[in-house]
């Protein structure tokens, strides 16, 4: 079995691929950006690997349902209600159905299991773990949630920090720690290293897992920008480099083999771990399943 640590975004493109080559993958996720919108939890980054590795995720945004209409949505606004969130019809199924499941006791990690399985997903799809954590961006304009400082804000907002409220006392679930224990090796997406990583690793018992597992890590900095999202400012507020070998850092104490993009192959060598360059820009499912078959080589 192979575990990856996924957020949303870079991280489901490349599980597209992977699960090409193996159903036998754990899939732990971030769920520190989750947000209750409309009395229904949303969970982004759970729901993002779920609709991608079901092959239904709208492949513009990288979020959401491919095909979707946004009919509640639009009423909603036209009756004076401002949902903070713009959300398809068919992804609110989804949140309904989670947030009835919680409230008649199950735990996320069961509410999950449930509706990865109706998506037909095989793969297992792990919370990191079962307490509240949120993912909270200080601004010179005062504290806010990443959903509000991303979503609202445009990601636009000078970032002075990032903390994860509530993760001291949060721990990895049963779950997860077993699957940790049973993998030949762990994979970290392309996801940003902050706010999508950060917060599993911040998790009690994950980080500690690691030490002793092969760990190769996909750099989401090509150069010195991120291919996408708000990962430079997010880095640079943490003190890390915008750059492959700043996201090394991030993982410097259990990362063995890092993967950048060709473009950045002058770094390639052996440092207190190995960097080696394939070309991670996954414009389809081809793209995935090569850097796929790529990494999985090195947990062979």
């Amino acid at each position: 079995m192979i575990c990856v640590l996924s957020g949303g975004t870079g991280t489901p493109k490349f599980l597209q691929g992977l699960k090409e080559l193996t159903e036998e993958i754990a899939v732990i996720v971030n769920t520190a950006e989750d947000v209750w919108v409309s009395g229904n939890k949303i969970c982004p980054d759970i729901d993002s690997v779920i609709y991608a590795m079901a092959g239904v995720i709208d492949e513009s945004k990288w979020w959401g349902i491919k095909n979707d209409t946004f009919i509640t949505h639009s009423r909603l606004r036209e009756l004076g209600f401002d949902e903070s969130m713009m959300i398809g019809d068919l992804d609110r199924a989804t949140h309904i159905i989670r947030s009835e499941l919680l409230r008649k006791g199950y735990s996320l990690t069961e509410t999950t299991r449930s509706l990865k399985n109706r998506f037909g997903v095989k793969a297992e799809i792990l919370p990191m773990c079962e307490e509240e954590v949120a993912t909270i961006v200080l601004t010179k304009d005062g504290e806010m949630h990443f959903q509000e400082f991303w979503i609202k804000h445009k990601g636009e907002k000078e970032v002075l920090d990032v903390v994860f409220r509530g993760v001291e006392k949060a721990k990895a679930t049963k779950d997860v720690l077993n699957a940790l224990d049973k993998c030949k090796g762990v994979v970290i997406g392309p996801s940003n290293p902050i706010t999508s990583i950060l917060p599993i690793l911040s998790v009690k018992g994950v980080r500690e897992r690691l030490i002793d597992k092969k760990v190769i890590v996909i750099s989401p900095i090509l150069g010195n920008k991120p291919v996408s999202g708000p990962a430079a400012k997010l880095m640079k507020a943490k003190g890390y480099e915008v750059s492959p070998l700043g996201v090394a850092e991030v993982y410097k104490d259990f990362l063995n083999v890092l993967v950048v993009d060709e473009g950045d192959k002058g770094l390639v060598g052996f440092y207190e771990y190995e960097i080696v360059a394939f070309p991670t820009i996954m414009k389809g499912k081809d793209d995935a399943v090569k850097l796929a078959e790529f990494v999985v080589e090195f947990l062979i």
